[in-house]
């Protein structure tokens, strides 16, 4: 089993099937960029094991389908780490992950049953919504590589 297998499978097994309260004051780890045509958007991340997966992917191009008229979505061929969480309310710009494996970025604001993995939320998504027009749409996701910086003695 190489590395990142098992780096998957022990973030697999090491999450619970319980749905989590989504907290007030949730932390955030780092920026991803997507890129939509000639467009570019920020992402904050969550500071969770399904966001520090799905970084871990990128640099990333995904076809993106439309569902409800407010969603684009995308099935991984791996899944990822959860942390479902009953949102109650989906926000324009939110990235989520919907079971273990589908990546929906919302461009629409609405209220929900449902439960998603947060991954992060756009910055400024007031005109996500018409920069992903209908239909398919192809994202692409990518985000810097921190270099640690090297001291030397002298």
């Amino acid at each position: 089993m190489n590395l990142i297998a098992a780096i998957m499978l022990l973030f697999a097994t090491a999450c619970t099937p319980e749905d989590k309260p989504l907290s007030p004051a949730s932390t955030t780890v780092g920026d991803i960029t997507l890129t939509i045509g000639d467009r570019t958007f920020t992402a904050t991340l969550e500071q969770n094991s399904t966001s520090e997966a799905f970084r871990a992917l990128l640099p990333l191009t995904l076809e993106m389908q439309e569902l409800n008229g407010n969603e684009k979505y995308h099935y991984l061929s791996q899944p990822l780490p959860t942390n479902r969480t009953k949102v109650g309310t989906i926000h324009a710009g939110d990235i989520m992950l919907y079971g273990d494996n589908c990546v929906v970025v919302f461009y629409e604001t609405f209220t929900t049953t449902y439960s998603y993995s947060p991954i992060g939320h756009i910055t400024n998504p007031e005109s996500l919504k018409a920069t992903l027009g209908s239909g398919k749409v192809n994202i692409s996701f990518t985000a810097e590589i921190s270099q640690k910086s090297k001291s030397t003695e002298q």
